[in-house]
């Protein structure tokens, strides 16, 4: 997100970084009736976690879901004109 922010302060204005983080952060409400109802994330299938994933825009918000802690984490805000193969980065 520090890297979207960056990116859109040098690139367009403090405001356009503002405002599109800001949706990004928003984009989640989405899941909290039914956090299933994306798909998951074909890249990450092999790990222990099931991922998957919200589109808003240009980016991949990947998360996972903790029925126990009744949790939604956002492990990634992935920006989808990268290589694909980056999203399996880390474990």
């Amino acid at each position: 997100m520090d890297k979207i922010y960056e990116y859109y302060c040098e690139n367009a204005s403090v405001r356009v970084a503002q405002s599109l983080l800001q949706k990004i952060i928003s984009e989640p409400k989405k899941l909290l009736l039914i956090p299933e109802i994306s798909q998951r994330e074909e890249l990450l299938l092999d790990r222990e976690n099931e991922y998957r994933y919200l589109v808003f825009k240009n980016y991949k918000l990947i998360y996972s879901i903790d029925k126990k802690a009744k949790l939604i984490k956002i492990a990634d805000v992935f920006d989808t004109r990268q290589n694909p193969i980056k999203l399996k980065r880390t474990k």
